[in-house]
């Protein structure tokens, strides 16, 4: 739950107001990697995120590209520059709930096992 609403508060950072747009993407990129060191540490988890966030800005890219989604007003190669640490961190907050589902789902069948 922690995992989940740091998330929740990256996303809503990126929405407030920052001075410049090179300050809101250094300050979601320490809060997502803040979220990474707090909640997994595990070069999986980092690989995952990075990957997820490279993939999501690429197919976002393309859809802006093609004319299918536009920015109002775009930072970088017509992708806003928080995008990558949004989705960086939403990554690693899926693979955390992903695992905590899967540690439960042993423990329940665990538990089912020596009940028989």
């Amino acid at each position: 739950m922690r995992c989940v609403a740091v998330f929740v508060g990256i996303n809503h950072a990126s929405a407030s107001g920052f001075d410049n747009n090179i300050q809101l993407s250094l300050t979601l990129a320490a809060l997502s990697i803040g979220l990474w060191w707090t909640f997994d540490r595990s070069r999986s988890g980092f690989g995952l995120g990075v990957g997820i966030a490279f993939l999501a800005t690429v197919v976002t890219q393309l859809l802006v590209y093609n004319g299918v989604y536009q920015y109002t007003s775009p930072d970088f190669l017509y992708v806003r520059s928080w995008l990558p640490c949004i989705f960086f961190a939403g990554g690693i907050t899926m693979g955390n709930i992903g695992r905590q589902l899967a540690m439960y789902e042993c423990k329940v069948i665990a538990e089912k096992s020596h009940q028989e």
